[in-house]
């Protein structure tokens, strides 16, 4: 197995391309939802929405075989998820990753909108007990992302988690 980590929607540290990155309250409302600050320095992280192309991207290049997706419980309370399907590189769409950064640097997010969900999901431990919205979103990741998604992190506890498939076999 080739096991990648990603949460349910981007943060980046530091300077750099950033397609999705949110400005104003939404990017504030992600960073203090999610305890997005360096733990060392206290500085908030750069954050936005889901970003598939980069997250296909990664599956495709590392080979990865599952997804460990993290801080579902994050998007709680959202009435509609925005997540980045392809970008308008100079008005062309790219479903795949620009291999110019200087096209990554100018790329804009092309969105499709989810339906959130407000249940709390931290004590679920059942993928199919999940509020059905929240399982169109994951497996909508899913697809997008070209890899499964194998266990899924549904609030900040270490039993705040969900297996969908073992990652041992």
């Amino acid at each position: 197995r080739v096991i990648g980590v990603s949460k349910a929607y981007v943060t980046r540290v530091g300077e750099g391309p950033f397609p999705t990155e949110q400005f104003g309250e939404e990017g504030d409302w992600l960073r203090a939802q999610g305890h997005e600050y360096g733990v060392t320095t206290g500085r908030p992280r750069r954050c936005g929405w889901f970003d598939a192309v980069v997250n296909r991207y990664a599956a495709q290049v590392n080979g990865l075989t599952d997804i460990v997706l993290t801080k579902l419980d994050v998007l709680t309370g959202l009435k509609e998820i925005p997540l980045c399907v392809a970008y308008d590189v100079n008005g062309e769409r790219r479903d795949d990753m620009p291999t110019d950064q200087a096209e990554f640097a100018v790329a804009k997010p092309i969105y499709e909108s989810m339906p959130g969900w407000s249940e709390d999901i931290s004590q679920i431990h059942d993928f199919n007990d999940l509020p059905k919205t929240c399982q169109d979103y994951v497996k909508r990741l899913e697809e997008l992302s070209g890899c499964r998604i194998s266990v899924i992190g549904t609030g900040p506890q270490r039993d705040h988690i969900i297996q969908i498939n073992s990652l041992i076999d």
